[in-house]
């Protein structure tokens, strides 16, 4: 079977994809990794991609790359999202990912970005739900929104520069967060998600990402992490303000020591569960349905899915 590889270089991660595709056209992995490296740190302050980031985040991308091809990855597609979206030197970044890993990273817009990731979601989960489809991807930089049908139709998608690390960077100095700060957080994500169109009744919603992945493996206590407890999970709105006032209310080093948080993303976690928290508040919709999977799914089939 031919196989081929994807990576996902995000804001706050870079994820690894080697999958073979079948003579029927689905892809089976072979290979799922995932590294935080915090390319867009510092980014929504200086709209600059920071020497540290790009160099832990090439260091990655280059090993990366070099596993894909040793597994015989017949094509790496790269992708680069909100970070490289927003900084002014991104392109300093790309030349340096060509020479150092010889991949060309392509950086994809806020509205590609929410097409993959709803290609990823209506793989797994169109056959088994009875309504629309709705799809929210926090990322580290920004969060996208995809309404679509069972069908693959998308029928409202938006990304918003909502996200885990910018929201922590331009908002959080205390530790743990104090009162006012979250005050602001919830005040700032409900003005962004204010103008969110009403879900078409009997939706489901599917979340894909970090945030979402971490605070299932938080809740259920799961370590290591288990892609396949945590594929198709269930959050209810009721567990995530749980866990939202969990990890505020938590300093920084007894986040790190929490089951199934990695520590690199104990910093940036509070963030991400108010975000999840004020969406499902503003899509009055009671629970999300887990996906493991996401923009890397979406972009292998994007662009090696023709049989």
């Amino acid at each position: 079977m031919p196989r081929f590889a994807t990576i996902d270089v995000g804001t706050n991660s870079v994820l690894l994809l080697v999958a073979d595709r079948t003579p029927e056209g689905r892809f089976v992995p072979v290979l799922e990794r995932a590294e935080i490296t915090r390319l867009g740190r510092g980014v929504d302050q200086n709209r600059r991609l920071s020497q540290e980031g790009m160099e832990a985040t090439l260091e990655v991308l280059t090993a990366f790359a070099q596993e894909a091809r040793a597994l015989g990855a017949e094509g790496i597609a790269v992708s680069a999202t909100s970070a490289a979206r927003d900084a002014q030197n991104g392109q300093e970044f790309l030349d340096a990912a060509q020479q150092r890993a010889g991949v060309s990273v392509e950086i994809i817009s806020g509205q590609m970005e929410a097409q993959l990731s709803f290609s990823s979601v209506h793989m797994d989960f169109a056959q088994e739900t009875a309504g629309p489809l709705l799809v929210i991807d926090i990322g580290g930089g920004s969060t996208e929104f995809i309404y679509g049908n069972k069908a693959g139709k998308v029928d409202f998608r938006v990304s918003l520069d909502v996200g885990s690390v910018r929201i922590t960077e331009r908002f959080i100095q205390k530790d743990p967060l104090s009162s006012r700060e979250r005050e602001a957080i919830t005040s700032f994500l409900q003005t962004s998600f204010s103008t969110l169109p009403a879900p078409p009744p009997a939706s489901s919603l599917v979340g894909v990402a970090g945030t979402v992945t971490t605070l299932f493996t938080v809740q259920h206590r799961i370590e290591p992490y288990d892609a396949l407890r945590v594929q198709g999970g269930t959050l209810l709105r009721s567990e995530v303000e749980g866990l939202a006032d969990q990890l505020c209310g938590l300093p920084l080093e007894a986040r790190r020591a929490l089951p199934g948080l990695q520590p690199k993303r104990a910093d940036v976690i509070p963030a991400g569960a108010l975000i999840l928290l004020e969406a499902l508040r503003a899509l009055k919709i009671d629970r999300c349905r887990v996906s493991d999977r996401g923009l890397r799914w979406g972009l292998l089939a994007h662009r090696f899915g023709a049989v």
